[in-house]
């Protein structure tokens, strides 16, 4: 690409595009050296996608409060989701939950850390 380049005017789209691929070289390779990382960001678009669709249903949450409220429900709800949690289990759980524990350890509640209390039943 760099030999290609040298032969192309700095005007040209093509030079443009390789250019631009060239400066972000080592995140654009970062998938090679770990395989953990994904070669694409269709998880994240799936999980917004969700959003777009619903964006005309929350265009009336009552008050700009509301749509606060909506976001911040729907971002817990897509956190849980992400990490193979059940929402409604979690959610509910945690609610009936976080009243006495205490603050310090308020990480536990979160999905990722999050364990059913023992002997809750939980929706299937």
């Amino acid at each position: 690409m760099r030999d290609a380049c040298t032969k192309l005017s700095r005007n040209h789209d093509l030079f443009k595009a390789m250019n631009y691929l060239l400066k972000r070289w080592p995140s654009f390779t970062r998938f090679l050296d770990d395989g953990r990382v994904c070669l694409s960001n269709n998880a994240a678009e799936r999980a917004l996608r969700g959003i777009a669709l619903g964006r005309k249903s929350w265009l009336f949450c009552g008050s700009d409060r509301g749509g606060q409220r909506a976001a911040a429900m729907y971002s817990l709800i897509v956190t849980a989701k992400m990490n193979d949690v059940d929402p409604q289990a979690w959610l509910a759980d945690v609610l009936a939950r976080i009243a006495e524990h205490p603050a310090h350890r308020l990480d536990e509640l979160l999905p990722w850390n999050w364990a059913p209390r023992s002997g809750a039943v939980l929706a299937a």
